[in-house]
């Protein structure tokens, strides 16, 4: 049957559509390129935020192989270059291959120097670093394999789940700006004097009082001015030690295998391919928790190309002196509470990693930063991490009495090992591993009691509308 004629009908549909210069330019905040005027203290703040955490596992296993300064001193610079190429890599990343293309850090955790130093233990000098990297080696080869997997496994992440991850990476993550607040130093005979207290508090005082009154952008930096503000006060006090600057070479480009060949040794493989397991987890629960901070949830593809890069990063690494690489939360909290979303803010603090990592005089002008400032702060960003997660479960429907039970149950598992350090010393050394870490057991049982409430057993799309994936 024919349509009847439409002739005024048609008018609206001859004027071709109105391209206004705002509609063009208009770009996601994630994609905005910030002028330098902001672009750069933005970035600054990413590394006073990070740059205690990149440095810490190289100083520990430095000194537990029994480094000197210098080596010490090349193996900080190498984790500083790492950190900057898989920070490039992840934020600017190469379209459908590689980065998540989001704010994200990428560096050494900390969660792998527990099993690296039982690795350098079981092994004679000369042989520690070797074994350390040909494992770190085979863990990278690992995530590249396994990768993919993990990104096709997001319809188990919904936002109850992620929720749960979000809240217990501020949460299980706090006692570390803590120990930083009491002087960082734990054997240290003024460790939790009330002088580092008072810096500490400070600091926080600072960059509250900066919240509060501060207006526009001199708000979003609030954070670097609390660091600025507290380390100027520390220095007439003594309190930021000059040390690592005067010691530091003014060039030390990683030379490869500096520290021998890789060797590949069974149980140290098998070890870091387990701990491999709990980075990929919580690396991808902070590009989840990114996605949610910045309106650009991260899907299946994001997570498979920001793992890809770890694992890029975690085999390459060892070449010149890395560690495992995995997200770095505090970032995500600096996203959080700047609400400074453009990646090329997080860019611009990877290039600045990798011109510290070949100069170490300026990476020692960092270090001037003492670790009670440092907590301070801290403190600010791992909470509002928490927050991140706390208003992400608000959208999880916890008004269903099997939601609370998942959440409440999740949240106890996490909380374990901060609350009970011991609580899994019988355990046997996998499940020590995995379950020693607040983040990752807390994933897996948010995970698995989200299956056995919402999947198992139920017909497709029987599912509330608050548990779709994120």
């Amino acid at each position: 049957m024919a349509l009847p004629a439409k002739g005024p009908a048609k008018a609206p549909c001859s004027t071709p559509p109105v391209h206004t210069e705002d509609a063009v330019t208009s770009v996601h905040p994630v994609d905005e390129k910030l002028h330098l005027s902001r672009l750069v203290p933005a970035a600054l703040q990413h590394i006073a935020a990070m740059y205690a955490g990149v440095v810490t596992p190289p100083l520990i296993i430095g000194q537990a192989c029994g480094l000197d300064v210098a080596a010490r001193t090349r193996l900080i610079a190498a984790s500083l270059l790492i950190a900057g190429v898989a920070t490039i890599l992840q934020t600017i990343g190469v379209k459908g291959l590689v980065g998540n293309r989001l704010p994200f850090v990428n560096a050494a955790s900390s969660a792998g120097i527990a099993p690296i130093l039982a690795i350098a233990e079981t092994n004679g000098t000369g042989h520690q670093l070797p074994a350390i990297y040909g494992a770190v080696m085979v863990a990278g080869v690992f995530c590249l394999v396994i990768g993919p997997f993990f990104g096709r496994l997001l319809r188990f992440f919904p936002p109850l789940v992620t929720g749960v991850v979000i809240t217990l990476i501020g949460v299980t993550l706090m006692p570390v700006p803590v120990s930083w607040a009491q002087g960082g130093d734990k054997t240290a005979a003024d460790f939790g004097a009330m002088r580092h207290l008072a810096l500490a508090g400070f600091t926080l005082a600072v960059i509250l009082l900066v919240q509060r009154f501060g207006r526009g952008f001199v708000k979003q930096v609030a954070l670097l001015f609390g660091l600025l503000v507290g380390t100027l006060v520390a220095i007439p006090f003594g309190m930021a030690d000059s040390g690592a600057f005067r010691s530091a070479p003014v060039a030390a480009l990683p030379a490869p295998f500096a520290f021998g060949a890789p060797e590949f040794q069974p149980a140290a493989i098998l070890s870091l391919c387990i701990v491999m397991l709990v980075l990929m987890t919580e690396s991808s629960a902070g590009m989840l928790a990114l996605g949610e901070i910045c309106d650009r949830r991260a899907d299946a593809r994001t997570i498979t190309r920001g793992l890809r890069t770890d694992g890029i990063a975690t085999l390459l690494g060892p070449v010149f002196g890395g560690f495992p690489t995995s997200a770095f939360a505090q970032n995500v909290g600096v996203v959080s509470l700047t609400r400074v979303r453009s990646r090329y803010v997080v860019a611009v603090a990877g290039g600045t990693l990798l011109v510290l990592g070949a100069f170490p005089v300026l990476g020692a002008v960092v270090s001037l930063v003492p670790m009670p400032v440092l907590g301070g702060a801290g403190i600010v960003l791992l909470g509002s991490i928490a927050v991140s997660g706390i208003r992400t479960l608000s959208e999880a429907g916890l008004d269903d009495s099997s939601n609370i039970i998942l959440v409440a149950v999740a949240l106890g598992a996490g909380i374990i090992p901060l609350a009970a350090p011991t609580f899994y010393a019988g355990f046997p050394a996998w499940a020590q591993t995995v379950l020693g870490s607040g983040i990752s057991a807390g994933a897996l049982v948010a995970v698995l009691l989200n299956l056995f409430f919402h999947h198992l057993g139920t017909r497709s799309g029987q599912a509330a509308p608050a548990l779709k994936s994120s």
